[in-house]
């Protein structure tokens, strides 16, 4: 869809509003990528302590205070 050349060279409010705010703040992106390896990109799984650990639990009972008569 090729749009006039009127439309061409249109920024949305909020476009605009980022901008602004990257040229107030030039550090901003580093800090949200600062951010995001903080909170979400974790190390790697590792399958093989995985499995250990999944094979190493020991079976609950349904009712955990009820002793075994």
């Amino acid at each position: 869809m090729k749009f006039s050349k009127q439309f061409a060279g249109y920024q949305s409010e909020i476009t605009q509003f980022i901008n602004e705010l990257k040229v107030k703040n030039p550090a901003l992106e580093q800090e949200q990528l600062a951010g995001r390896a903080l909170l979400w990109d974790k190390t790697p799984i590792d399958l093989d302590s995985q499995l250990r650990t999944q094979n190493s639990r020991v079976p609950q009972q349904p009712y955990v205070y009820q002793n075994e008569h």
